[in-house]
């Protein structure tokens, strides 16, 4: 868990998430949370698709994962370390209700985020309050729209031109 505290790279290499610009202005931002570098970063991935695309069945599936970034390049974006959390299923696009499948999500995350929980490390053979943060959420443009609140098919659709 302490590997992208442990390996970083010099400014001009990109071989980890820690690597990025968004990473650094975190730990700048939240230095309560980076003091312990086993402490959980996050990703979140959600998209849809409808499993009967041969048939003219309309009904959608969204599987939503979360995995840790904590881990090593070659590690953190395997089947093992790739958590699914729910899968929201129906006849329709669930983008008016997704909030409400994540919402058990979002209270786990924010109790992570502000009270932690007690964890053993036992490669230290310590114990210690480890929280978790969410840093990113990757998924393609009409996800993000669903999943910021955000109208991604109006006159204003991009987040980033609106506020430049």
């Amino acid at each position: 868990m302490r590997w992208h505290y442990e390996h970083r790279w010099e400014d001009s290499v990109f071989c980890h998430r820690s690597d990025d610009a968004a990473w650094e202005h975190f730990d700048n931002k939240y230095p309560n949370i980076v003091v312990e570098p086993r402490n959980i970063t996050l990703g979140l991935c959600a998209d849809g698709f409808n499993p009967y695309t041969l048939s003219s069945r309309s009904y959608s599936i969204w599987p939503v994962m979360v995995t840790p970034y904590n881990f090593s390049p070659e590690i953190y974006m395997t089947t093992p370390f790739m958590f699914l959390i729910c899968v929201i299923p129906g006849p329709k696009n669930s983008k008016n209700k997704i909030d409400v499948y994540l919402q058990p999500l979002i209270d786990e995350l924010k109790e992570l985020w502000d009270v932690g929980i007690e964890t053993c490390d036992i490669s230290m053979g310590t114990t210690f309050q480890m929280k978790a943060t969410l840093m990113w959420a990757i998924n393609n443009f009409p996800v993000y729209g669903m999943l910021s609140g955000w109208s991604t098919s109006a006159q204003l659709a991009c987040p980033v031109c609106v506020m430049q």
